[in-house]
C-alpha cells in the first residue's frame, strides 16, 4: 500500500499522486468514505464523520429544481449525488481521475447521470465557462497545504460563484490555533485565518455553523498510531459512539467549539 504521508503533496503533482493513490485504494470500497473522509481509519469511525458533516451540510444543499451547482474536490460524489437527487444540475471537479469515474459509476447506479457531469481538474487552476448558483466545497481546502495554491483555489471558488449565488465550505477550521492533527498531508488553519481569506478573494461570510464539537477525536488521533493494534479498532469505536450524540444533538449550534466549521459565503464581487 502507498505510504501516503510520504508524498510532498505542496505540489500540484505531488497532490495528484496522493489523490489518485488513496482512490484507487479506497474509492470503490462500501460508501468510499475512506477515500474522502478519515485514511486509514476504519468503517464505523468514518461513517460518523459522514453523519455529522451531512447534518451540517444538508440545510444548505436544497437546490431548486435547475438550480447549477458546482462541487469543488467531490471525491465520489457524495455532495453532487445529494443535490442532484435534489434537481439540482452539478459539475463536480476533482483531482483525481479515479475519483471521477467513481462519481460517475456511483451516480449512474443513482440514476442521476442526466443531473451530473464530472471532471478530472486541480480546483486551483480550472476554468469553466459559467458560474453557479451554489459552489460547494468539502474538506478540500485543509488538504491545500502550499499557500499560493490556496489563495488561488479560494479565487477560484469566487470566480465561478454568480453574482447572487452562495458558497459552503466546510473545513478544519478550529476557533484557535492548533497543530497537533496536522501531517505532512493536512492542516489545521483557524476560522478567523479562512474568514480572511475569502474576505481576500471577495467573498463574504454571511454565517459560520458548527460540526464536531465533541473533543474526543482531536485528542486521540494524535496518539492513534502508538497504540497497539489490538486497541486501535476499540478506541476508534469508543471515540465516534462518544461523539456521535453529541455532534448529532449540537453540531450546528457550538459553533466555538467545533473543530471543522461550516462557512456559508456571498461574492462581494459582480
Amino acid at each position: 500500500m502507498t505510504n501516503f504521508h510520504s508524498i510532498d503533496v505542496t505540489t500540484s503533482s505531488g497532490a495528484l499522486q496522493y489523490w489518485e493513490a488513496r482512490a484507487q485504494s479506497f474509492a470503490g470500497e462500501g460508501a468510499g468514505l475512506r477515500a474522502v473522509c478519515s485514511y486509514g481509519m476504519p468503517w464505523f469511525y468514518n461513517a460518523e464523520i459522514h453523519v455529522t458533516q451531512f447534518l451540517a451540510m444538508s440545510p444548505h444543499i436544497h437546490p431548486q429544481p435547475g438550480t447549477s451547482v458546482l462541487d469543488l474536490g467531490c471525491g465520489v460524489g457524495r455532495w453532487s449525488r445529494l443535490a442532484a437527487r435534489r434537481g439540482a444540475r452539478v459539475v463536480g471537479v476533482d483531482l483525481s481521475p479515479t475519483m471521477i469515474a467513481e462519481s460517475r459509476r456511483r451516480a449512474s447506479i443513482e440514476r442521476v447521470t442526466n443531473r451530473c457531469s464530472f471532471l478530472a481538474a486541480d480546483i486551483s487552476t480550472v476554468r469553466l465557462r459559467e458560474s453557479f448558483d451554489l459552489v460547494v466545497a468539502v474538506t478540500v481546502l485543509q488538504h491545500i497545504l502550499n499557500e499560493s495554491r490556496l489563495a488561488e483555489a479560494i479565487e477560484n471558488i469566487r470566480r465561478h460563484l454568480s453574482p447572487n449565488g452562495r458558497a459552503v465550505i466546510l473545513e478544519a477550521a478550529p476557533s484557535r490555533g492548533d497543530n497537533r492533527c496536522d501531517t505532512g498531508v493536512f492542516r489545521a488553519r483557524t476560522a478567523d485565518f479562512y474568514i480572511r481569506a475569502f474576505e481576500d478573494a471577495g467573498l463574504r461570510t454571511t454565517a459560520v455553523t458548527g460540526v464536531d464539537p465533541a473533543p474526543f477525536k482531536t485528542i486521540m488521533l494524535p496518539r492513534y498510531r502508538n497504540l497497539p493494534d489490538g486497541l486501535k479498532p476499540l478506541a476508534a469505536l469508543a471515540v465516534a459512539a462518544a461523539s456521535l450524540p453529541i455532534e448529532a444533538l449540537f453540531g450546528r449550534r457550538m459553533t466555538a467549539a467545533s473543530w471543522h466549521k461550516v462557512f456559508v459565503l456571498e461574492n462581494t464581487i459582480t
